[in-house]
């Protein structure tokens, strides 16, 4: 078999297998059928009444500093960005989400970042200086933060990012890249109305 006909072969094994799907995760599931697509992630908004809360996410930043989710943004609203230094989509998105969290800040919005399958602290931390990003990230190489959102909305696809509500609720995700930095934006201003914080809460 020709080199060629070798890489089309493999190819569209992987588009069988799903392996090219948006993001460089798997497993980018419907949520029985409440998201839908818009640009290069799938969305899903949940109405206040149908918000869980996630299990705990705590552990070091790539800094060195502990950090939990539940008691050191009591009160915010909250975006967790999941993310790896190897991954293209997270290249791509990394200027977007800069900008809507420098944009949200204002609100009272804090983003969060967790960084997995990076098996160097360095490749992270010169993304985040290179990217300039403005938030702490988690350093997680085993994706055991990812186990707090299980039943709720399940970030299996890298990138992921997910909303918290001031209530410490899981109100919206996108998996795979964000589509925007006025996406997300929009998305995470709906949840700050939903949580009554207001400007500066």
């Amino acid at each position: 078999m020709s080199t060629r006909r070798r890489t089309a072969a493999f190819l569209a094994a992987l588009v069988a297998t799903g392996a090219l799907a948006a993001g460089c995760g798997s497993d980018v599931g419907s949520n029985g059928g409440s998201g839908y697509v818009d640009g290069n992630g799938v969305i899903t908004r949940l109405a206040v009444a149908d918000r869980k809360t996630p299990g705990a996410v705590t552990g070091e930043t790539l800094e060195g500093a502990k950090v939990d989710l539940a008691s050191d943004y009591a009160g915010k609203v909250v975006v967790v960005n999941v993310w790896g230094s190897w991954c293209p989509p997270c290249r791509a998105e990394a200027d977007d989400l800069a900008k809507a969290a420098n944009e949200l800040a204002p609100q009272g919005v804090v983003f969060l970042g967790i960084n997995t399958r990076d098996n160097s602290r360095d490749n992270a931390l010169s993304f985040q200086k290179k990217r300039k990003v403005p938030y702490p990230s988690i350093f997680d190489p085993g994706g055991r933060s990812l186990l707090a959102f299980h039943g709720t909305l399940t970030p299996n696809a890298i990138p992921s990012t997910v909303v918290i509500d001031a209530q410490g609720r899981v109100a919206a995700s996108i998996l795979g890249e964000v589509p925007s930095a006025q996406t997300l934006v929009d998305l995470v201003s709906d949840v700050v109305k939903d949580s009554g914080t207001g400007t500066g809460s």
